[in-house]
């Protein structure tokens, strides 16, 4: 479950780690009167789960009321990547000198919780890893004993954090691992925690996304979980029975399995392409399930093409084709050029059944990937 900004904001601030000044507006005027509250100037936020809010408009400053009024017009009721913009942040505005990230997630390849600092905050953190994967320290926690204080004190220091605010950076990070540990979250994050003129820092942004199968255990947080969903196509996947994520790429993924779909993402990622989501239908594939699943992606609108990846099992091959043939029928028009991949009983059976005029066929997983990678740049 992702909490919105405000929300992990909301948590932080009770854990003690400095954040701004803010308030929730859902209208112009009730923007205006926070903005006039909290002294200008204030940061506008529109709350939703994507990144890059600020170089798709959906973050703007106001010196003044004008500005504030104008800013809220132009964020609440915008379509930012496919959301409808129907709350917004308004923060008070960060005086900053230096932009930092801190973060604690789980490394599934080491099996253990890790710790990140990086002085390149402020901007999109995967592509430093991908691009200056050096620029972002790491420390690996034992879960048994938690993050002792020299290891916080070791990550910050082999980031290169000016003295000035490291013991600060280190106590915020320590904080962070205990609310990752102590809420069941799946990732903890800061992005960018600003450093200020005086030598103090600042959480100007949040990030906490809880384990749902933990949330028995929060329920103070569970109550969030409506609010913070905000999504109608995750509300519509709740409604068909699917576990669907809605991510920022252009590359729809529909699998009948957790492991498929995972993989699938995995590879759409390797060849260059951004998953647009997480999709999984579960088992057996009937022509109603495919249809439902489908219309779901084809909604999306920053998808441009789907990739369909399908291991007949229980259910046959030949099945899963007729299923796959009868939910395109459904459609006047496939609004996006489908890719499938079908392995398992019978799928040669079920390759020759499938209707090669509404779907692009490929024997293997990593051709179907391929194809679908170039079909969505195509599309761009």
């Amino acid at each position: 479950m992702r909490l919105h900004e405000y929300q992990a904001k909301d948590v932080f601030a009770d854990a003690g780690i400095p954040t701004p000044g803010s308030e929730v507006a859902s209208t112009v005027d009730d923007v205006v009167s926070i903005a006039e509250r909290l002294g200008y100037p204030v940061a506008v936020k529109a709350q939703v789960h994507v990144g890059g809010r600020g170089k798709a408009g959906g973050i703007k400053l106001a010196e003044d009321s004008d500005e504030a009024r104008e800013a809220a017009e132009d964020i609440l009721g915008m379509d930012l990547k496919g959301y409808t913009v129907e709350k917004v942040l308004v923060e008070e505005a960060v005086d900053f000198t230096n932009e930092l990230y801190v973060g604690v997630t789980m490394d599934r390849g080491e099996g253990k919780p890790v710790a990140m600092v990086s002085t390149k905050g402020g901007v999109n953190i995967e592509e430093v890893a991908e691009e200056d994967p050096d620029a972002i320290a790491r420390e690996h926690i034992d879960p048994a004993f938690g993050m002792h204080p020299y290891q916080a004190r070791k990550v910050v220091y082999d980031a290169g954090v000016d003295k000035a605010v490291a013991r600060d950076v280190a106590s915020i990070l320590t904080t962070l691992y205990d609310l990752w540990a102590s809420k069941d979250a799946a990732d903890a994050e800061i992005n960018p925690l600003m450093v200020t003129s005086d030598d103090e820092v600042v959480a100007a942004d949040a990030v906490l996304n809880i384990d749902e199968d933990a949330l028995f255990r929060h329920p103070d947080l569970a109550e969030m979980e409506d609010e913070a969903a905000g999504d109608e196509l995750e509300a519509k996947a709740n409604e068909y029975g699917f576990d669907y994520v809605r991510l920022d790429g252009n590359v729809g993924i529909i699998g009948n399995g957790a492991g498929l779909v995972m993989t699938t993402l995995d590879l759409v990622d390797h060849y260059g392409g951004k998953p647009a989501n997480f999709l999984d239908i579960g088992g057996g594939a009937k022509a109603e399930r495919v249809a439902n699943a489908l219309d779901m992606v084809f909604s999306d609108e920053n998808v441009d093409s789907v990739v369909f990846n399908i291991f007949g099992g229980i259910t046959r091959g030949d099945e899963v084709a007729k299923g796959i043939n009868e939910a395109l029928e459904q459609f006047d028009e496939i609004p996006k050029r489908v890719v499938v991949r079908l392995a398992g009983t019978n799928a040669a059976e079920g390759r020759e059944i499938l209707n090669d005029e509404l779907v692009t066929v490929e024997e293997t997983l990593e051709g179907a990937v391929q194809r679908a990678v170039e079909y969505a740049e195509e599309d761009q």
